[in-house]
């Protein structure tokens, strides 16, 4: 059965022409690669032209992947990192700054509701905006290690440099946020140190 099969399996399986298991992995990994996109960017729309390059990508260059470099998950990370960065350069930042991330977007779902309570959303909304400000090497850490749970070593694989340097990369960016937080925390309502906990 496809879906017992590891990523590395489906690629390999995928690479010989096999439209079952490519569906498999394309299923079991854009969910992932739409949210990276869509929270490097900030718009849906760079997220989705992101998301449908990268599997373009996969299926013209995916023996291009070498398991000994990292787990196919940040290999794609790695793509759509790139992806992103072209569509940043197209004067695509505008788009994020002018439309807000669609609230009902079903790829942002998680097992909270944000909007039950409106001090959760205005935090939700001012810690978006604060990893939105990031310059993008540190933008590019929390997304992966923070809002994917990639691993240190997987978001070392996708971004292409050290271990150590995601770990100084995510303890600056957590740094930068929470001073951004505090700054904005008067105008939140119960906001009480909350963006400490947001990062941490």
């Amino acid at each position: 059965m496809l879906t017992d099969q590891t990523d590395e399996q489906l690629l390999a399986v995928a690479l010989t022409g096999d439209e079952d298991a490519f569906t498999a992995l394309y299923r079991r990994r854009q969910g992932p690669v739409y949210r990276f996109a869509l929270h490097m960017s900030g718009s849906p729309q760079v997220a989705e032209e992101v998301t449908q390059e990268v599997f373009l990508f996969l299926l013209q260059r995916g023996r291009d992947f070498d398991p000994a470099r990292g787990a196919v998950g940040a290999y794609l990370f790695g793509v759509a990192r790139n992806y992103v960065r072209r569509a940043m350069e197209k004067n695509y930042s505008e788009a994020a700054t002018t439309s807000p991330v669609e609230e009902d977007d079903p790829f942002l779902v998680t097992d909270f509701d944000p909007l039950e309570d409106m001090a959760r959303s205005q935090t939700s909304k001012a810690v978006w905006k604060a990893v939105l400000s990031l310059p993008e090497h540190y933008r590019e850490v929390v997304v992966l290690c923070d809002l994917q749970d990639l691993s240190y070593a997987d978001a070392a694989a996708a971004l292409g440099c050290a271990l150590g340097t995601i770990r100084s990369r995510l303890h600056r960016a957590h740094e930068m946020l929470v001073k951004k937080l505090q700054r904005s925390a008067p105008t939140l309502v119960g906001f009480a140190g909350d963006a400490a906990r947001c990062v941490s």
